[in-house]
């Protein structure tokens, strides 16, 4: 049998509910962790990407000592301990420099990884961009470019296209604010030669929206690198399971609202409703009943006094007489 936990207080049990299943799960928080041995600049990278993702995010500064490719038992006791659905793995060796592993749970359980090698000389900080940056916990526009990702087979590409998604979705949102798109986040790659042994890379840029007078109704666009710039290599690949996968991407009944009919919200919020009635006939409406409705004494007077008039001026009617 399955080890249920009973709360000992309310806050225990605030925090069971929240880790809860849901029909409607809560945002995906990220978790930045890095290996004994991880260089600088996929410090730096970890940094920036942590800085995207705020607020939803958590990184820790400790050494941790994880393969994950080869025993993800310690990333699975984080996801739970955290409550993080998304991790961020940093690390640097010989054989692997600048390597970046990209790890998704279902259930506090590793549901698929890829891995991404970092170029360190197209690599760009955040704060080497001397310009405005965006407010904190907006959500981006996407932008994927490129054939790799959108191929019908799922290969490597289409993981790195459904992760980043998933990493830059962000809280859901039921209406959008113009004043809220503030940035672009354009990931692309190449199409892939016949012959060429090495796989294209993946290229992710960051850009500010500024909008500018255009001397018309609607404003001129214009898009300004905000960073960081970071160009991958994709290395190993985890796949997920047929089964764990149809189960995390099953969806509850009760989430999507059918709509009724005839049934609308205005601006101010007010719930109208619009009823279909056959034809009616109004000589049949009683309407004398009513006090407001009741012709007064003068007017029934002026009726009766224009019958009498109609009745004189019509001719006399002759009886026959009696024999």
């Amino acid at each position: 049998m399955l080890r249920q936990i009973k709360p000992r207080n309310a806050r225990s049990k605030r925090a069971l509910d929240k880790k809860a299943p849901k029909p409607i799960e809560n945002p995906k928080t990220t978790l930045f962790l890095r290996y004994t041995t991880c260089s600088q600049i996929v410090q730096d990278a970890l940094g920036d990407l942590n800085q995207l993702r705020i607020p939803l995010a958590k990184k820790f500064t400790k050494k941790n000592e994880i393969h994950p490719f080869e025993d993800a038992t310690s990333l699975e006791f984080f996801s739970e301990k955290n409550d993080a659905s998304l991790l961020v793995f940093g690390s640097s060796s010989k054989k692997r420099p600048h390597a970046l592993n990209l790890v998704r749970t279902f259930g506090y359980k590793v549901l698929d990884m890829l891995e991404l090698y970092l170029d360190p000389d197209s690599f760009r900080r955040l704060n080497q961009f001397k310009n405005k940056k965006c407010a904190v916990g907006l959500k981006p526009m996407l932008l994927f470019a490129g054939t790799p990702f959108e191929t019908p087979v799922q290969n490597e590409y289409t993981l790195v296209k459904s992760f980043f998604t998933d990493f830059f979705k962000g809280e859901p949102a039921d209406k959008v604010d113009v004043m809220g798109l503030q940035y672009i986040v354009s990931i692309s790659a190449r199409e892939p030669v016949e012959g060429e042994d090495s796989k294209p890379s993946v290229h992710l840029r960051v850009y500010l929206i500024r909008t500018k007078k255009a001397g018309q109704k609607l404003p001129r666009v214009e898009v300004e690198e905000m960073g960081p710039r970071m160009d991958f290599r994709v290395g190993r690949v985890k796949e997920a399971d047929e089964s764990m996968l149809k189960e995390a991407m099953r969806r509850a009944k009760n989430t999507l609202e059918r709509p009724k009919k005839n049934i609308s919200t205005d601006i101010v919020g007010d719930k109208i409703g619009r009823i279909h009635l056959g034809k009616q006939d109004l000589k049949e409406l009683q309407t004398r009943k009513m006090k407001g409705l009741k012709r007064s004494r003068d007017i029934a007077d002026s009726e009766d006094e224009e019958m009498e008039d109609v009745i004189s001026d019509e001719e006399p009617v002759k009886k026959p007489k009696r024999v």
